[in-house]
């Protein structure tokens, strides 16, 4: 406004006290630490009766505001993941993730979920689930309506306020709706967990303004945040497990729509999937090549690989569901995983392509996307794009070559 304009206003309000300067009896009104005092005071007069009297709710209550889980989370949750791991089945990541949440949902009291009008599509809702509604508090899900910020920032504030595992959830694509404030989470540090479903151009019909492409390089890139694109329903619900224990920020869960095949593992391999990345097929010696893949491309990676090692080729194939997880490895583990003299390298993912060359390198190949999608069939897509077995081969060839 200028010195005089301010200096105008103040005499029209008929202000006449310096700047910052508030007087007295104006600040007596806004000091409220007495009467704070007393009612944190009553406060905990109340809550400690409340201890008294029911020691066991009074124990879950404070369990739930500390963020801690129950005492027995962890057995039964590698409990389940070795379950599945020992009843293979093919289905969709979305499906697997709805199992795990019919799971963990039984052993977690304080999991509040929602969706921005796709629960059905996003397969969120499980058997104990109860919506909240204007008339009854008492449910534990939130149908947030079409608006994927709000749902986004309100757990946010969810998360900040403690005692709850909040998530959400919508398509892959339509993160872009939630960027800031799944951003603001990351800044923040808040717990704050994502379902998106729908992942890739294995949508299929809706077209491109429904196929993610650039969605999952930007999630990766964000600071803060975990994300994970799981192959099968194994990792799946370790990337759940991981979402759930992790207190310092929020994480991005990215499924399928189609159904993906469980992959062979054995008691290593399990334990390695929460490292991020991991040996899901070797070789005998020291790999010629190495596939990197996730998601649907874990299956096509597998595939290529066996007809690549039918031919004599010694082929190595990485599943990297969390590529922050395994950055954070020590040197060690990732030497082992992706050795350094071994620069033949082929990434695998239907999204944009250029995020992998940190894994391939310059002289590596990516089998990505450089274009938005199209409207067809899923199987139509992937053809038309490349991620065939015949392509992955070809590509393998000449890069050896």
């Amino acid at each position: 406004m200028g010195d005089d304009e301010v200096q105008a206003a103040r005499e029209f309000l008929g202000w006449k006290h310096a700047p910052f300067d508030i007087p007295q009896d104006i600040y007596a009104q806004w000091d409220a630490k007495e009467a704070g005092a007393a009612k944190e005071a009553a406060w905990n007069e109340q809550f400690a009766a409340y201890q008294a009297q029911y020691p066991e709710l009074a124990a879950e209550f404070t369990r739930r505001m500390n963020g801690e889980l129950p005492s027995n989370w962890d057995s039964e949750t590698q409990k389940l993941i070795a379950d599945l791991q020992a009843n293979p089945a093919k289905i969709a990541s979305r499906k697997a993730s709805q199992n795990v949440l019919e799971a963990f949902g039984k052993l977690l009291p304080e999991l509040l979920g929602g969706s921005a009008d796709l629960a059905p599509s996003n397969l969120t809702m499980w058997s104990g689930s109860k919506a909240i509604t204007a008339d009854d508090a008492s449910g534990n899900y939130l149908h947030y309506g079409v608006r994927e910020f709000g749902m986004t920032a309100i757990i946010n504030g969810i998360a900040l306020h403690g005692g709850f595992v909040p998530y959400g959830a919508t398509f892959l694509i339509f993160m872009e709706y939630a960027r800031n404030a799944m951003r603001m989470a990351a800044l923040m540090k808040t717990q704050n967990i994502q379902v998106y479903t729908h992942d890739s151009i294995g949508l299929g019909e809706d077209g491109p303004t429904h196929q993610p492409v650039e969605q999952m390089a930007n999630l990766r890139q964000t600071p803060n945040m975990s994300t994970w694109r799981p192959c099968d329903q194994v990792e799946s619900a370790v990337a759940w497990k991981a979402a759930v224990e992790r207190k310092d920020g929020p994480s991005a869960l990215v499924f399928s729509r189609q159904g993906l095949a469980q992959q062979e593992r054995d008691e290593t391999q399990l334990a390695n999937i929460a490292k991020g990345g991991y040996i899901l097929k070797d070789c005998a010696g020291k790999p010629d090549l190495i596939f990197i893949a996730t998601g649907s491309e874990v299956e096509l990676a597998v595939e290529s690989a066996a007809q690549l090692s039918a031919a004599g080729k010694q082929v190595r194939v990485v599943s990297m569901p969390s590529t922050d997880l395994f950055d954070k490895q020590d040197a060690a583990y990732r030497e082992s995983v992706l050795p350094s003299d071994v620069t033949a390298r082929i990434a695998i993912e239907a999204g944009i392509a250029d995020y992998w060359y940190k894994y391939v390198g310059l002289d590596g190949r990516i089998i990505g996307m450089t274009t938005f999608g199209e409207s067809a069939p899923a199987d139509e897509l992937f053809k038309m794009f490349g991620f065939t077995v015949e392509n992955v081969v070809n590509t393998a060839e000449e890069l050896l070559a």
